[in-house]
């Protein structure tokens, strides 16, 4: 006869809401507890495994930010039993997430000086498309893509069609590379700059990370879309992945007292 204490497969499944092919996929992929069996060879779960089983599901659910592999390590030392270095690996994935936030936090303040009227780029000298690559330290088919994508329309020289850009072209251009590399799509940045053309200058920041209304229809929306609101909520699942391991910490000490 199964113990109360212990839990089959699809006991597990329901807590978390999802398969049970995907709890055994967690005991397959080690980021479970070694799982006893009875006699009658059915697995017996405990509540540590019910534990261990939501922290993975809370930890691998996508979206991540670019590491991965720190959260598996992080799970995988959980099912081991080493929940100190599991609750390490979280802190550190906690940081991780707050530079990300604090890296678009500082692009949005750079829009936001630029689209109050400063001047982003101090050139004079109109340059053709690869000398302002040059001087913005970016590719040649970086700028091509931007203007293809419809973040900037570059004048062309009247007496042979070359691409003039000046300083107002350098100070939109830095504003498009520093959103993009601090994590937001270009349909984003399209987004939030087709705003700005319209005159519309007053709070760029939401414009940039809520899509319209009728998105569904228009874009595929990604985690890039909105990539603030998902850094916020990221980092919100961070700070419960900590409050798990700890609930687990105190789970075996209270056992054990």
């Amino acid at each position: 006869m199964r113990s109360p204490k212990h839990l089959k497969t699809s006991d597990i499944a329901r807590e978390l809401g999802v398969h049970v092919n995907t709890i055994r996929l967690y005991e397959e992929n080690g980021f479970l507890p070694k799982i006893p069996r009875g006699k009658n060879g059915y697995r017996l779960y405990t509540p540590l495994h019910l534990e261990q089983a939501r922290l993975t599901h809370l930890t691998l659910s996508w979206p991540y930010l670019g590491d991965k592999p720190l959260l598996i390590d992080l799970v995988k030392s959980a099912a081991n039993g080493d929940l100190g270095m599991a609750m390490e690996l979280a802190y550190k994935h906690l940081a991780y997430v707050r530079m990300e936030r604090t890296s678009a936090e500082a692009a949005i303040e750079f829009l936001e000086r630029w689209a109050s009227g400063h001047l982003m780029d101090s050139s004079r000298q109109k340059m053709n498309i690869t000398d302002a690559a040059r001087h913005l330290n970016v590719s040649v088919d970086m700028l091509r893509n931007w203007e293809r994508n419809g973040l900037i329309d570059v004048p062309r020289d009247p007496a042979n069609g070359y691409r003039l850009y000046g300083s107002a072209e350098f100070g939109r251009l830095r504003v498009i590379r520093t959103l993009v590399q601090s994590g937001h799509s270009l349909m984003a940045v399209l987004r939030m700059l087709r705003q700005f053309d319209a005159g519309k200058t007053e709070n760029l920041r939401a414009a940039l990370d809520l899509p319209p209304e009728d998105s569904a229809n228009e874009f595929i929306e990604v985690i890039a879309d909105r990539w603030l609101s998902s850094l916020l909520d990221l980092e919100t699942r961070a700070q419960a992945i900590i409050r798990q391991i700890g609930h687990m910490m105190e789970m075996i000490h209270n056992e054990g007292a």
